[in-house]
C-alpha cells in the first residue's frame, strides 16, 4: 500500500523529529506555531493513527509526526480523534510515547472521553498495558474535569469489583489509580481484594500501604499494625523452625551431644 500523502502545514510534521520532545519539554503550541485549525483535525487524525509512520524506523523524522500529530489534537479537543486513536491502543502497546502520551492527549480532549475509555478498560481482550493507559486515562481526566472525577472513580470501583476475574496485576493498577484520585470512599472494596489475595503487592503496596496513602491509618497505627504481621510471621514459622533437623553451630552441638552419651554408656 502507498505511504498517505499529507498536505501543508500538517506535512510539516513529518520533518520535526524528536528534537523538542526528547528533553519531554513542554509542548509546542501546533496551532500558532503551524497555523493549524479545526479544519486540519481529519489530516490530523490521519497521520496519529498512521501505522506506516508509527513503525517507521526509530532513525527516521517521519516516526515522531504521529506524536506531534496526536498532541495537536489533544490541544484542539478534537472529539473526533477518541475512536480512532482507541483503535490503535493494542498495536501500539510497545509504543512508549503513545502509552504514555494518551492520558494527558485525553484529558485534553475532555469529557467526552469517558465512556469510549470506560469501555475500552472494561474490556478483557485488551492488552494489559492498554487498559493501564485506559485506567490513567481517567486518573488524569477525573483531576482535569472535576465534573467526571466521580464517575471516573466509579469505573474504577466497578471494574475493581470483579477482582476474581480480573488479574492480580490489573486488580493493583485499579487500586493505584484510585488512590491517584485520593478515593478514600472506595477502601472497602479495595480491601475485599486485598483479603482475597487477589492483589500484586509489587506494583500496589500492600493492604496497610494503601491505608496510609489514603490517610486512613496514624504512624502509631501503621507501627501496630506492622509489628502485629511481623510478630504473626514469626509464631506461624516457629513450629517449623522446631521441628526442623538443626544446622550450622546448632548441628555440631547436637552431635557433640551424641557421642558424649554414647561416652557415658560404655
Amino acid at each position: 500500500m502507498a505511504p498517505t500523502l499529507y498536505s501543508p502545514p500538517v506535512s510539516a510534521l513529518l520533518h520535526i523529529g524528536d528534537k523538542r520532545l526528547r528533553l519531554r519539554q513542554k509542548w509546542i503550541d501546533y496551532a500558532k506555531e503551524y497555523g493549524f485549525t479545526a479544519e486540519h483535525i481529519p489530516e490530523l487524525i490521519q497521520m496519529a493513527i498512521d501505522q506506516d509512520l508509527n513503525w517507521a524506523s526509530s532513525e527516521s523524522l517521519e516516526v515522531w509526526a504521529p506524536v506531534h500529530a496526536w498532541r495537536a489534537l489533544g490541544q484542539f479537543k478534537a472529539e473526533a480523534a477518541i475512536e480512532p486513536l482507541l483503535s490503535i491502543f493494542n498495536e501500539m502497546e510497545d509504543g512508549d510515547w503513545f502509552l504514555e502520551d494518551m492520558p494527558e492527549v485525553f484529558a485534553l480532549i475532555g469529557p467526552a472521553a469517558l465512556a469510549p475509555v470506560k469501555a475500552f478498560l472494561e474490556n478483557p481482550e485488551n492488552l494489559f498495558y492498554c487498559r493501564w493507559a485506559a485506567a490513567d486515562i481517567l486518573v488524569e481526566l477525573g483531576k482535569a474535569h472535576p465534573e467526571v472525577q466521580a464517575d471516573c472513580i466509579a469505573t474504577l470501583e466497578q471494574q475493581l469489583e470483579q477482582f476474581s476475574k480480573n488479574g492480580r496485576d490489573f486488580n493493583a493498577v485499579l487500586i493505584t489509580s484510585l488512590l491517584r484520585l485520593e478515593a478514600e470512599e472506595s477502601a472497602p472494596i479495595i480491601e475485599r481484594a486485598f483479603a482475597a489475595k487477589w492483589v500484586d503487592e509489587s506494583i500496589c503496596g500492600s493492604w496497610i500501604d494503601v491505608q496510609r496513602d489514603m490517610g486512613l491509618l496514624s504512624r502509631q497505627e501503621i507501627y501496630k499494625l506492622l509489628h502485629n504481621v511481623d510478630a504473626e510471621k514469626l509464631r506461624a514459622k516457629a513450629p517449623k523452625l522446631l521441628s526442623d533437623p538443626a544446622k550450622g553451630f546448632g548441628a555440631a552441638a547436637s552431635k557433640k551431644t551424641k557421642k558424649t552419651q554414647k561416652k557415658k554408656t560404655k
